[in-house]
């Protein structure tokens, strides 16, 4: 698997497409880069639609869940880069969005305060702790603190390496901005917090409490909430997660509209 890995890697910018959120300022090291909404938008309705799909087949949500034409939509999808991975006709194969906070204060700017575990006082408090630790861990390493989720992955392409290599890219992405913690909700289905937890993704705990796994009746499985620290994945994943940031230089960034690098020195045009 790492050598499929590395091979896949050094080929990335045939595969992946980064999509950025409105009014982003884009990181000095992507050289790819273009405005164009029209092509955003196809994207993210196609991404909506690859989401839309998967899910309601899994039976994690109900068609009333989509749109009349099937996109799964959610607010985060505004806010979030996404990471998208095309199969060989060139249509969204994969996807997962990741959702940079701009120096949280507490959980309640978070997407994570929707959590079923609010429901409960005890679980909310102990979740409440555990993401206001985390926050504070961020602020005080002065890392930024992101959320990733959306994960799709088309039928075709389970037994590729295309959702472990959108999971290393979160962590890649993570580096690329200048290091984050993050945190994600994962789905027991698909071994998918099975295997996040194996890159390096560790459960949200506080003075020696676990959050818990619990159940999601909007996506009728078992989740688990996972932390994750860009600078420490496993060890067994660093080479791979570096060598996917260089190449993350030459992925193709689309933007909606115009941005700016992060030093504000030359914005970004569309042609």
């Amino acid at each position: 698997m790492l050598r499929l890995l590395e091979r896949n890697i050094a080929s990335i910018e045939q595969r992946l497409v980064l999509l950025a959120p409105g009014a982003a300022d884009i990181p000095q090291p992507f050289r790819n880069q273009r405005v164009d909404p029209g092509q955003h938008r196809a994207l993210v309705r196609e991404m909506q639609g690859l989401r839309g799909s998967i899910y309601l087949e899994d039976g994690a949500i109900r068609r009333h869940h989509l749109t009349s034409d099937g996109l799964h939509c959610t607010p985060e999808d505004e806010r979030s880069w996404h990471l998208l991975m095309l199969n060989r006709h060139r249509r969204v194969s994969s996807c997962v969005w990741y959702m940079e906070h701009q120096q949280p204060q507490s959980i309640e700017e978070l997407r994570v305060r929707h959590c079923p575990l609010t429901n409960n006082e005890d679980s909310r408090a102990l979740l409440h702790a555990a993401v206001e630790q985390e926050l504070d861990r961020a602020r005080e390493s002065n890392l930024r603190y992101v959320e990733v989720g959306g994960w799709a992955v088309s039928k075709d392409s389970r037994c590729s390496s295309e959702g472990l290599l959108l999971a290393l890219a979160a962590y890649s992405m993570g580096r690329l901005f200048g290091g984050s913690l993050g945190l994600t909700t994962a789905t027991v289905r698909h071994s998918s917090a099975m295997i996040l937890r194996r890159l390096g993704g560790s459960y949200l705990e506080t003075r020696g409490r676990r959050v818990a796994p619990y159940f999601d009746p909007n996506y009728r499985c078992e989740m688990e909430l996972l932390r994750f620290d860009s600078r420490r994945p496993n060890p067994k994943y660093v080479d791979l997660i570096e060598r996917l940031r260089e190449r993350l230089a030459n992925v193709a960034v689309i933007a909606d509209r115009e941005c700016a690098f992060q030093d504000g020195s030359e914005p970004l045009f569309a042609a």
